[in-house]
């Protein structure tokens, strides 16, 4: 019992005596990466947001050669008002907003409900019709063929070819985002439904469109970044004939109006960002869900 007890007392000190681990602290090489990321992201996105905004609260003297440098008198909201007012903006924001809410509401019904279509079937016919639809992505269209196009059936110079031509330009990007979505939608639910009688335009309204909430957000977001900043096919299709707020920017400044005023043009830039900007931070969270969405199912 004796050489039991001495057995235990000298294992205890021999545990004692070991020296403590410490955590080891990260050293400084650790360090560098997130410090040289955060520096990228800062002069990449930081500094061009800072020159916008300073060149667009400087007066006209001070604007005239853009720098870093703070304005000594800030006069932002007397630049936004006086481009509100001789820019014309106002129709040309109607005219922005007369193209991109059909072009997105209809390319992402059309793009959501060809998505569940290409991922409801495993056909060699299939995966060909689906590889059609997301070449648009890389395939850029030709500029000259759609407007003689346009012409040739009517639609030239209106709104409706406008519409359309962004609708056919962004159908492949939403197919792309939606299409893996749907794959991972358990088929069980729709069968569920079919059993109690909801036929194939109920099952998709009711089933799987509601749940295709994130990744439509994240379409939605990007799509109307597209449009609602293009100046090139819009000048080839709807140029002269209606007034979007890019095509007015462009008119404008051509026309004289903003030569040489960096203020002015800046401040257009900066209200015309405003509402995409608002966007973009009320559906953020479903637009990062949305991106995410397919790794985490």
């Amino acid at each position: 019992m004796s050489t039991l007890t001495t057995s235990r007392a000298n294992a205890s000190a021999t545990t004692s005596s070991r020296p403590v681990r410490r955590p080891v602290h990260r050293s400084w090489k650790h360090l560098v990466q997130p410090v040289v990321a955060l520096t990228a992201v800062v002069t990449l996105l930081g500094v061009p947001f800072y020159l916008v905004i300073i060149t667009a609260g400087k007066s006209q003297e001070e604007a005239f050669d853009p720098n870093l440098v703070p304005p000594t008198n800030w006069q932002l909201f007397e630049n936004f008002g006086q481009v509100f007012t001789q820019g014309n903006m106002a129709p040309a924001f109607f005219g922005s907003l007369l193209i991109m809410v059909p072009a997105v509401v209809g390319v992402l019904l059309l793009g959501a409900m060809a998505s569940w279509v290409l991922a409801r079937r495993s056909s060699r016919v299939m995966a060909i019709v689906y590889a059609l639809a997301i070449s648009g992505i890389v395939l850029p269209p030709a500029v000259v063929t759609v407007v003689l196009l346009l012409r040739q059936i009517g639609l030239a110079g209106t709104a409706v070819g406008m519409i359309g031509v962004y609708m056919g330009m962004y159908l492949s990007t939403v197919i792309f985002f939606v299409t893996g979505f749907v794959r991972t939608i358990p088929v069980e639910l729709e069968e569920a439904a079919r059993v109690d009688g909801v036929g194939p335009f109920g099952v998709f309204f009711r089933i799987i469109f509601p749940l295709l909430g994130p990744t439509l957000a994240t379409a939605t977001i990007l799509i109307c970044l597209y449009i609602w900043n293009d100046v090139f096919y819009a000048l080839f299709v709807v140029g002269g004939r209606l007034d979007t707020l890019p095509l007015n920017l462009y008119e404008v400044a051509s026309a004289g109006l903003y030569l040489q005023n960096w203020h002015l043009i800046f401040a257009y830039i900066i209200l015309m960002s405003l509402p995409l900007l608002i966007t973009f931070v009320v559906m953020q969270r479903k637009i990062i869900s949305g991106i995410t969405s397919g790794a985490v199912k």
